[in-house]
């Protein structure tokens, strides 16, 4: 099935999966008084649930620490706060620094959307043992996500089907099954969560956001949000610009952009990886497996997926890689250079008629664990998103759509745009046509932009600081491959984030780190 939506940010909270198997307003302290004076119970952290992702508790940080988990109220409408209230889950580390140094708590959100900070901020807490010298680190389920209100459509054998259908047709009957297991999907959602899905739009995170800053004993919001945490991290600002207090945004998204924008710029992005990575294997490997010049793996890669099109191999029993799963598993492993690697392992037994590793990536992609449990990335990521956008695209517009698509790449165009059909039908009416991240009198924001960035383009950092408005956008590049620059460990972006987060020293913009 189409899984676009799902491009638009979810690396980190698929890849640590794949490793370890509209309304505006001002902030007021003194509104919802029962919700911001409520006290949190931090206790030890349970094994993640099924919806963050399964698996064990997560492990102390290095030196012992332990991470502790709460829950937080937060009304369910927030138009109408003093009504009924949903329960959001939360995680933290406390700092390791004097206590007379710290600066607060400093939030996280790992993207999506859909992905669940619960799970995912262990996973990556010891690489941000230097920000824990002054904060706590703080993570969430946003609503609609893993233990916080999870929107859920269907359930692990159901989904198992879904992902085994063809998501990019090539005929009418193709066309007809496409569109009807969208619809079927949506109307599952619907079915199974019509309470929480008028109200997971990202303005209603951000306001959610605002509480937690509250509860959480701090004047300002602190703030790293990668991929989609900075659309809500914009949204944050443009909502409570007086209340941002230091905030980096990583791995940019296109404030501007429509969603047939987007995913034609993630087609481009993803292109690009896949150029970058055929370098890189027949230049650093004397006989890359894949292919014996960049052309050359491009287009094998092609005929294999040509081939699983009319004849899926064995994948991971009893499930088969189909084109789709294929597709999927190679967009995966290239959010991240680390995976480069694994990726031509997986091409090359495809090329042998085994589909085992492949089909890893691609459940990695689709939140699917080892166990055959799925979390619910895929549905709260399609409700987010079919909530917070308006459009609503026929099979009629992607078919004329298609030559412009496969121009940007013929490889991943088809998929990226297929997957512009998700919100056919969608319960609830899109908000907007485009985010509102203008945030005039905000403290600096850092938006940090990677020149190889795949599914979050280049480019979108820079519209990003121009839509925050004069005087708040701070922009810093990264001359690097992969999903966001952080993670990257490059020396020049964690001097630049650290520097401002830590000492509040503000990075030159344009800053350029390679």
């Amino acid at each position: 099935m189409p899984i676009p939506s799902l491009l638009r940010v979810c690396a980190l909270a698929t890849t640590v999966l794949l490793f370890s198997s509209l309304l505006t307003g001002c902030s007021d302290d003194s509104e919802d008084d029962d919700l911001t004076a409520q006290k949190l119970d931090w206790k030890d952290c349970p094994a993640p649930s099924a919806a963050e992702g399964g698996g064990t508790a997560p492990s102390p940080l290095p030196g012992g620490a332990e991470w502790q988990c709460a829950t937080m109220k937060a009304p369910l409408d927030w138009d109408d706060p003093k009504g009924d209230t949903i329960d959001l889950a939360l995680i933290r580390a406390g700092t390791s620094g004097d206590e007379d140094k710290r600066i607060g708590s400093l939030i996280f959100n790992f993207g999506g959307p859909g992905g669940s900070g619960v799970y995912t901020l262990p996973a990556f807490g010891p690489d941000y043992a230097a920000l824990r010298t002054r904060y706590d680190l703080v993570s969430f389920d946003p609503r609609g996500v893993g233990r916080s209100a999870p929107v859920t459509c269907l359930d692990n054998r159901q989904l198992d089907a879904w992902f085994q259908q063809d998501a990019t047709p090539d005929d009418a009957a193709e066309r007809t099954t496409l569109l009807d297991g969208t619809k079927d999907f949506n109307a599952a959602c619907e079915e199974h969560s019509s309470r929480i899905l008028p109200h997971v739009r990202t303005t209603d995170a951000a306001r959610d956001m605002d509480l937690m800053r509250q509860v959480l004993g701090d004047d300002k919001l602190y703030y790293f949000g990668i991929s989609y945490g900075t659309e809500l991290g914009g949204v944050y600002a443009h909502l409570f610009p007086e209340k941002v207090g230091r905030a980096v945004f990583d791995a940019v998204v296109d404030p501007t952009e429509t969603p047939e924008q987007g995913a034609l710029g993630q087609a481009a992005g993803f292109q690009l990886a896949l150029e970058n990575y055929a370098e890189d294997c027949v230049s650093k490997i004397q006989d890359c497996p894949v292919g014996d010049s960049v052309q050359n793996v491009q287009d094998r890669i092609a005929a294999l997926l040509k081939k699983l099109d009319a004849k899926p191999i064995p994948g991971s029993f009893p499930r088969e890689l189909t084109q789709s799963a294929a597709t999927n598993g190679i967009l995966q492993a290239l959010y991240s250079k680390d995976l480069w690697e694994f990726l031509t392992e997986a091409l090359d037994q495809a090329y042998d008629g085994d589909g085992q590793l492949l089909m890893l990536l691609s459940d990695s992609m689709n939140g699917r664990n080892t166990n055959g449990e799925y979390s619910n990335i895929t549905a709260a990521n399609i409700a987010i998103n079919c909530s917070d956008d308006k459009a609503r695209y026929s099979t009629d517009f992607v078919r004329a759509s298609l030559p412009e698509f496969r121009s940007a790449s013929r490889l991943f165009g088809d998929t990226l745009a297929w997957g512009m059909i998700t919100c056919t039908d969608w319960a609830v009416p899109g908000a907007t046509n485009h985010t509102d991240v203008s945030a005039p009198g905000s403290a600096p924001i850092l938006v940090v932009g990677n020149t190889g960035d795949p599914a979050t383009p280049y480019e979108g950092a820079r519209r990003m600081v121009e839509a925050l408005g004069p005087g708040v956008g701070v922009q810093v590049t990264y001359k690097g491959q992969g999903h966001g620059a952080y993670d990257s460990k490059n020396k020049c972006v964690h001097a630049a984030v650290n520097g401002y987060l830590l000492e509040g020293k503000v990075p030159a913009s344009g800053t350029v780190c390679a």
